[in-house]
């Protein structure tokens, strides 16, 4: 498959390089994860390995999770053992709180293998996807970057407003697109082409130059860069 891996952003340090110049960096524990599923171009279409990252106490997975990662007897599964469809392995695993899919070929990974952080060993740079902080309902300054208003000569009270947003009389009306006000944040979010400073697989840790998505506790995915 691509290489990648699955794993929860720590938070933000620095360390010195070869030269001594600062490098500021990211810690990312990167699994282990454990293969849940493969996806074949004769099943599903598409080739993917899917990945499950970081056990879910079983009082708080629904049957559902459960039934994912471990075979659960049920009606339906006899129905249909009993009618001769063959069942899909199960991982027999932990339910996982996160679970996302990593697309190409399997390249010998099996249903309940595991994907560790030294399967980054020799990848320079990565791609970085997890999910935005939320800034909630923010300005259309925050929001889009707009300069504002002049801050003297008859601008009063309005320093940081939007300005206008009408057409004049044709057409009457906002057009859509418009940058306004609104959601800001909370997004799916990817940075690329990040340099992989260092990765410690003694204990799941891998280093990040610059900063990535999310806050610290935060879900990413990590992915060898495919940009040139």
């Amino acid at each position: 498959m691509a290489i990648g891996i699955l794993g929860r952003k720590v938070g933000m340090t620095q360390l010195y390089d070869e030269s001594g110049q600062v490098v500021p960096v990211t810690v990312i524990q990167a699994g282990p994860c454990d293969v849940l599923q493969i996806r074949t171009i004769e099943r599903d279409g598409y080739e993917a390995v899917q990945l499950g990252f970081a056990d879910k106490p079983r009082r708080l997975a629904s049957r559902s999770d459960r039934g994912h990662v471990a075979k659960l007897d049920s009606k339906r599964s006899k129905r249909r053992g009993s009618a001769g469809v063959e069942l899909l392995p199960k991982a027999g695993c932990e339910p996982k709180r996160f679970i996302r899919e990593i697309r190409g070929p399997a390249n010998g990974l099996e249903i309940g293998g595991q994907v560790k952080v030294d399967t980054l060993e020799g990848v320079k740079t990565v791609d970085i996807t997890g999910i935005s902080k939320g800034r909630g309902f923010a300005g259309a300054i925050k929001r889009h970057n707009f300069s504002g208003q002049r801050a003297t000569h008859g601008v009063k009270k309005c320093h940081r407003a939007l300005g206008g947003t009408g057409a004049s009389a044709f057409p009457s009306r906002v057009m859509k697109g418009k940058r306004m006000p609104g959601h800001l944040g909370h997004a799916k979010t990817t940075v690329r082409n990040q340099k992989l400073v260092k990765v410690d697989a003694e204990n799941n840790l891998i280093l990040i130059r610059g900063a990535i998505p999310g806050p610290n506790g935060g879900f990413v995915v990590i992915q060898e860069t495919n940009k040139v």
